[in-house]
């Protein structure tokens, strides 16, 4: 027997047809459409028509939302956990390394997480929290940065921006391999000293 889809389920489950429903959700929208086509922002445009809306009708919009989000991390190649591929990458001397990336969903942005060291050896860990829509937010736990933004170019590749005090201090760029399994950085910046560097490092998904 074939396998429903989530949203589908949801919608037999509790007696409505989901086309209908996604439309009676939105009530901006003029015409039926298909679920599946319904995304975290347009989640944000749902709400109570009347006052006497069904709780059935509110409960389904929540399981929408939640199955959108879902499936926005799910598109976005660089979730899970990466890790440094010490053999292929070449760094110059002295430059902070970061060992292991992870990516994962929060709410409906997503963080960052990275653990390294210092160009003296010593352990670092930083985060940052927010969306891949080319604006600074917030960077924690990194001496050289205060914000980062990324800027999601196509399926496969992310520009990253990090700054401190609003100034550019490094500049890079993701690709994920088509596989999925491997992904590189290519990076320009300064190191400690001032000194301008760039280098490309390798990463496997683990």
């Amino acid at each position: 027997m074939r396998a429903l889809h989530p949203f589908a389920f949801f919608a037999k489950a509790w007696g409505f047809d989901a086309a209908d429903l996604a439309y009676l959700l939105i009530p901006s929208l003029k015409t039926r459409i298909h679920p599946l086509h319904i995304t975290p922002i347009a989640c944000l445009s749902i709400r109570r028509t009347t006052n006497n809306m069904k709780t059935k009708t509110i409960f389904f919009a929540a399981v929408l939302c939640f199955f959108a989000t879902l499936a926005f991390a799910a598109d976005n190649p660089n979730m899970g956990t990466w890790k440094l591929n010490e053999a292929k990458t070449k760094m110059p001397a002295g430059l902070p390394k970061n060992n292991t990336v992870t990516y994962e969903a929060a709410g409906d942005s997503i963080k960052v997480t990275v653990d390294g060291v210092d160009g003296a050896g010593k352990p670092t860990h930083n985060e940052w929290t927010g969306k891949f829509d080319g604006k600074d937010y917030p960077l924690t736990g990194d001496s050289s940065a205060d914000s980062r933004a990324y800027k999601t170019i196509n399926g496969n590749t992310t520009e990253l921006t990090n700054k401190k005090d609003g100034k550019v201090t490094l500049t890079g760029k993701i690709i994920i391999a088509p596989d999925g399994k491997t992904r590189t950085i290519t990076v320009s910046g300064n190191d400690p000293k001032g000194k301008k560097v760039a280098y490309t490092a390798f990463y496997d998904k683990q």
